[in-house]
């Protein structure tokens, strides 16, 4: 199994399907994977298989790698479209996540001003205070909700908490008041319990009326991209996600599907 396990704290800049040139910002340790999610399809594999010797960069060490590596950028390019929280497992449950929000801010302000800020967070910590008001500071605050339904969730995304509760990430999204990015992956498969596939009318229709309730000021659906460490996934067709961004649009929210 080929799994991708990035180096912390910063790497690339990389070319993302749905951002740009982006340089990578990944707050967890570079020797593994850390995440409050444990989903069939992460490139980064299971949680269980890449457990870390390392601990968690700090907040000076996140500060200075970024700064030397935006310095090196100007000097031989590429200029960056968007810094970008992601790497080995969920950004935001970095105990000093809002300090280095403030930190990158300040930095990309200094050296690139045009280039946006991105989170991608699987949303299991935006009922925090702190971290509420750090995603607000953000240009892109990108969130996931694969699907509404709890027993799915469990199946696919597989929460490390027994709390987890869908309805309550919902609720919170809601609180952004619109200042926030859905991000879906649509696919297909199967597990012990069945079937996998969220591309149904069933997983569908009850998304969009909760889509239809946060009113982000986007949609990102896509499907899988890299080898997943869980076998039994496929790919949603294009003309699956197609229709499933139509209908997103069809509300009046901006939407964009990526195969």
């Amino acid at each position: 199994m080929s799994t991708i396990i990035y180096p912390s704290p910063v790497f690339g800049p990389v070319k993302s399907r749905r951002l740009g040139v982006s340089l990578g910002v990944n707050l967890m340790p570079g020797d593994g994977k850390v995440c409050t999610f444990d989903c069939l399809y992460c490139e980064c594999g299971f949680n269980g298989d890449h457990r870390p010797a390392q601990k968690l960069p700090t907040r000076e060490e996140v500060r200075d790698a970024l700064e030397q590596r935006l310095i090196d950028m100007c000097d031989n390019g590429p200029a960056p479209d968007v810094l970008t929280f992601a790497g080995n497992g969920e950004p935001t449950a970095h105990p000093e996540f809002a300090d280095i929000i403030d930190d990158t801010l300040t930095l990309r302000d200094r050296y690139f001003p045009k280039a946006k800020v991105s989170v991608l967070s699987n949303a299991t910590m935006i009922h925090r205070p702190g971290v509420h008001e750090a995603l607000l500071r953000v240009d892109n605050n990108i969130q996931k909700l694969d699907t509404v339904d709890s027993d799915y969730i469990r199946r696919l995304d597989r929460p490390v908490s027994s709390h987890y509760n869908v309805q309550r990430i919902i609720d919170d999204l809601v609180r952004f008041e619109g200042h926030v990015i859905i991000q879906t992956m649509f696919l297909k498969g199967h597990d012990a319990m069945g079937d996998l596939d969220n591309t149904t009318e069933a997983y569908v229709a009850p998304w969009l009326e909760a889509i239809k309730r946060i009113r982000p000021q986007s949609v990102m659906i896509y499907t899988i991209d890299r080898e997943t460490p869980y076998k039994d996934l496929a790919k949603a067709t294009p003309a699956e996600l197609d229709a499933i961004r139509d209908r997103v649009i069809a509300a009046g929210i901006p939407c964009t599907a990526s195969y």
